[in-house]
């Protein structure tokens, strides 16, 4: 800047100041490298440690804020992410336990968090597979039997169907007990086959698509909620035909009997827990075809397989043990008639375990 230009700043003190600062055009090219190379000659072995540590502290002071604004905006992060989950189980959690949502919300919930909703001796008992029951029965009455839960009638009836989902879960949480104490499991391939025994016999439909849609329609359930009912229903039966053995003994005796020339009808009559057919020498009284909805599945497949005068080994339907003997058979109609051995109901085994520990409930219902 030229001296001559430094008139038009009125500040005495101003233009003295920018007259100190060296003239740019007045430094030649050649002084300027000269600068630079002395610079660099300054840097050797023993003063590269203090020169890097001016170049780092030089660079600290920019680095030092950012730190200081990640550290503010994590803490912060993590202060909102921390309300927002407490606010979520908050909600949750008086959803459950204040007002007993039944929900979608509530139930997606539920079946990742498990909150629980009573404890069965030393078996928690989940909000979610109480859910499980009492929606199915909800969807059932209000979509088949037009039932409005909002009516004075309504509500005692959902109190109900609340008491009666809260007593299957208990007890299914003392039959997991017995499962575990006696060693008793069901597999994916035993609720694969009763699906397909199901099927087969067109009884909640013939394919995977009608069979969808049907569950659909009277319980709101899925495929896979079929299957898991399915599997707690098939653990009772196995825990029950565990555990009660006279009912074995006594069928597996009257079996032996048969083979060995014994009468048939003489042996319903005398054994059968059939009351509507053992005075008839244990004959159903009506003609059987592939999907008759009035017998067990399993007796069902198990009578087409027979030739007339043939007796079936002991069938296991779940609820008893029946011999079935093939009388005639025309086309795909067959006259048949068996011997019925019930099992033991399966509160005669989860009744002492729930004498012995009450199980607790954390709602009021």
């Amino acid at each position: 800047m030229k001296k001559k230009k430094l008139k038009k700043f009125k500040s005495p003190r101003l233009r003295k100041a920018i007259a100190r600062l060296p003239s740019t055009k007045s430094i030649k090219p050649e002084d300027k490298l000269k600068g630079a190379l002395s610079e660099v000659a300054k840097i050797t072995e023993d003063t590269l440690p203090e020169h890097r540590e001016k170049v780092l502290g030089s660079a600290r002071k920019f680095i030092y804020p950012l730190k200081q604004s990640r550290h503010r905006f994590v803490r912060l992060s993590l202060a909102i992410l921390s309300l927002a989950v407490f606010l979520f189980l908050a909600y949750t959690i008086i959803e459950i336990y204040v007002f007993q949502s039944t929900s979608d919300f509530v139930y997606s919930v539920s079946e990742v968090l498990p909150f629980p909703v009573a404890k069965a001796g030393p078996s928690w008992v989940s909000y979610y597979s109480y859910l499980f029951e009492l929606r199915r029965n909800m969807h059932y009455y209000q979509t088949q039997q037009q039932a409005n839960f909002s009516t004075p009638s309504g509500k005692l009836q959902l109190t109900s169907l609340k008491k009666q989902a809260m007593n299957q879960v208990t007890e299914d949480a003392y039959v997991k007990q017995l499962a575990s104490k006696y060693n008793v499991q069901v597999t994916s391939s035993q609720v694969n086959n009763e699906i397909t025994l199901v099927k087969e016999e067109n009884r909640l439909g013939n394919s995977n698509q009608v069979l969808e849609s049907v569950l659909r329609g009277y319980w709101g359930w899925t495929i896979n909620d079929f299957k898991k009912e399915l599997s707690q229903e098939l653990l009772q039966q196995a825990v029950v035909a565990k555990l009660d053995t006279a009912t074995d003994e006594e069928a597996s005796n009257i079996e032996s009997q048969l083979k060995g020339g014994a009468n048939f009808a003489t042996e319903a009559q005398q054994y059968s827990d059939d009351t509507s057919t053992k005075s008839n020498g244990g004959q159903y009284p009506f003609t059987i075809t592939p999907d008759t909805q009035s017998l067990a599945p399993q007796i069902t497949a198990e009578v087409f397989t027979l030739k007339p005068g043939q007796i079936s080994p002991l069938i296991n339907t779940g609820y008893s043990l029946d011999i079935v003997k093939l009388i005639s058979l025309s086309g795909t109609s067959a006259q048949a008639a068996h011997i019925q051995f019930n099992f033991q109901p399966i509160t005669t085994y989860t009744d002492p375990l729930e004498k012995a520990n009450p199980p607790k409930e954390y709602i009021s219902l």
